[in-house]
Order: structure tokens, then C-alpha cells, then sequence
């Protein structure tokens, strides 16, 4: 079943590209943007940063970006940010049927609290924030949910353990961890012993009073 429940943005095509026209846009409230795909020639639009900042943080992935007369559905592809990671500052589109299988990262909730994490030195690993689903363009969900109550020292959050919704799939192995509980071993301090603190440091190099000088004995 394809969903067509996804947002719709109103740009507007720009005849000016680079660097200075984009400046002006961005300083106007306008995002510069491109769109991609399908065998067409890219189309290069603006628009309203804050919509389009609203919409990233809800984690769409597909839109409906009208302009003239023109409706089509498109992929976020890539988001440009500027180099603090604070603004966007570009991003790119491609279209898309609603209903060809796309792939794309998404976001990975974690959920709950595992018994295992109030032990002393324990500590949650979850190498990966976003995971690549593959799905209807038109069924992206916004995020994947895990709960990881369950999950124990020897126990972690697997891919294979995600509940997906219908016709999502993980790209990833059904192996692969995504959550785990490992405890953090204690530092232990090296023993002194009252001997070692009380020697003296010996001199590398000196030569003890026993020792004789293997050159000196060649030489005689």
C-alpha cells in the first residue's frame, strides 16, 4: 500500500547560480537547492529555509515540490551544512515515483532502559545514529524505534531484532549490533613496593665495580 501522506514545499526557480546570487538568497531567508533525477536537466530553485529547516527536523524524506505549474515528488538527497553544523546551506533533491523502491538513512530511536546500565562501569554502545532502509519512496518512515529494556551484557540490539513496518527492510545484516551494554574495567594502580622506593635509580651505562671493560681486556 502506498501512503501519499507527504508534505508539499512551494519554491521557486532561480536563473541565477554561484556563489555571490547564492549568498543573497541565503541572507534573504532562502535556501538555493537543486533538483535531480529521472533522466531530466536539473532545475535549480529556492526556498524558504525555515519551512524546509521545519520539515528536515521531522525527518521528511520525501516532499511534493511545487513551482509554475509543476508538481513533483522529490527525495532529499543530500543536506549541506555550514561548517559549524548549525545552517543549512544547500540541498539537493532528486525525483522520484512514489511507488520505485528507494534507499535511505533514517533515523534510529533507542528506547527504554536496559536493567544492565545501573551496574558499576557499565556503558551503552549504539555505533549508529541513522541506518539505510530500502522501501516504497512514498512509505519512508520518519524513524526506526528500538527498545533496548531488554538488552543485556551478553544480550545486545540487533538488526535482526528491529520490529520494522511492512515493507521496510534494513540493508544492514540481521547481525549487526546496534546497541550493547559492556562493563568498564577498573584501573588498577601498580604496586611499590618499599624496596623500589627506597634504591637508588641506577645509571644506565656505569660500569659496576666487578665489571671489566671488554675493549680495555682486548687491547692488553
Amino acid at each position: 500500500m502506498v501512503s501519499t501522506n507527504i508534505p508539499t514545499i512551494q519554491v521557486e526557480v532561480r536563473t541565477e547560480v554561484g556563489t555571490r546570487p547564492s549568498t543573497r538568497l541565503r541572507d534573504s531567508g532562502r535556501l538555493p537547492a537543486v533538483i535531480y533525477g529521472h533522466h531530466q536537466e536539473p532545475v535549480h530553485i529556492s526556498m524558504d529555509t525555515q519551512e524546509i529547516t521545519d520539515l528536515l527536523h521531522r525527518n521528511a524524506h520525501v516532499m511534493e515540490v511545487a513551482f509554475d505549474s509543476n508538481r513533483e515528488p522529490c527525495l532529499v538527497k543530500n543536506v549541506q551544512w555550514n561548517h559549524l553544523g548549525s545552517k543549512i546551506i544547500h540541498l539537493d533533491l532528486t525525483r522520484v515515483d512514489l511507488t520505485e523502491k528507494v534507499k535511505t538513512q533514517v533515523v534510529l530511536e533507542l528506547a527504554g532502559e536496559p536493567v544492565a546500565l545501573k551496574e558499576a562501569g557499565a556503558l551503552l554502545e549504539h555505533p549508529y545514529s541513522e541506518i539505510e532502509v530500502e522501501c516504497l519512496a512514498a512509505n519512508i518512515p520518519d524513524r526506526i524505534s528500538a527498545d533496548i529494556s531488554q538488552i543485556d551484557l551478553n544480550q545486545p540490539l540487533t538488526v535482526g531484532d528491529l520490529e520494522l513496518p511492512e515493507g521496510v527492510i534494513c540493508t544492514l545484516t540481521p547481525e549487526t549490533t546496534l546497541a550493547s551494554i559492556t562493563i568498564l574495567a577498573e584501573e588498577v594502580e601498580p604496586e611499590v613496593t618499599p624496596e623500589a622506593e627506597e634504591g637508588e635509580p641506577e645509571v644506565i651505562g656505569e660500569k659496576k665495580p666487578d665489571e671489566a671493560d671488554p675493549e680495555a681486556e682486548a687491547q692488553e
